[in-house]
């Protein structure tokens, strides 16, 4: 798979001079600079220190088993278009060289819910689900009613999705909540609602990451 992170750092250059300390102990395949640039860190085929704990499925080392791709972003600030621009392109290669499917492109915050955020909500996966190389879920989930409906305010529903799709389980719905929304909501805030719940049913029917979904 592949994990987008943000740097979090002042510049593409403090990050590149952390990502190549030893004593960070972090690293990355790749750091695209705020104008495109992109550098390559560590040889694809190599595990990088890039995601820490978490897991997506029944993936738990996620090191091991995915391409980290670092955007040099403060966190808080736009990506630029050269910069979202190049992503495009580096993730084409990588995910024609290693078959990666477009459910299998991640955010850090995917796989470690709690502990990270980034990519974070300025992020644009809509962008890259168009270019074929992540997912979104239907205009028609997205645009289910908000009106009352029992079954599309049920928390225990929304996780049994958010696991079938690829989250971790946990016994925070507020915190599944907050992720989900991050990556495909943001800016929405308030209680669970039906739209919520009709996205990541869509999702999970379509892309269940380990097994048919069983939720429903």
């Amino acid at each position: 798979m592949v994990v987008v992170h943000y740097t979090a750092m002042q510049s593409a250059q403090a990050a590149m001079k952390a990502l190549c300390d030893p004593a960070t102990e972090v690293s990355a395949h790749y750091l695209i600079a705020e104008d495109g640039e992109v550098l390559s860190l560590v040889p694809e085929d190599l595990r990088a220190w890039h995601a820490g704990a978490g897991r997506w499925g029944a993936v738990t080392d996620v090191n091991s088993h995915s391409i980290g791709i670092e955007l040099a972003n403060t966190g808080s600030t736009p990506f630029s278009a050269p910069q979202m621009d190049a992503l495009v392109e580096l993730l084409k290669v990588v995910q024609a060289r290693w078959t990666i499917s477009p459910e299998r492109m991640i955010g850090h915050s995917d796989m470690a819910p709690g502990r990270k955020i980034d990519p974070g909500p300025r992020f644009d996966w809509r962008r890259l689900s168009v270019e074929g190389l992540s997912i979104w879920p239907s205009s028609s989930a997205g645009a289910h009613s908000s009106e009352e409906d029992p079954q599309g305010t049920d928390d225990a529903r929304f996780a049994a999705a958010m696991v079938t799709f690829g989250y971790t389980a946990t016994d925070d719905p507020d915190l599944l909540l907050k992720i989900f929304r991050l990556r495909f909501r943001p800016g929405h805030h308030g209680p669970l609602d039906a739209v919520d719940l009709a996205m990541i049913a869509d999702l999970a029917l379509r892309f269940p990451v380990d097994v048919k979904a069983t939720w429903a």
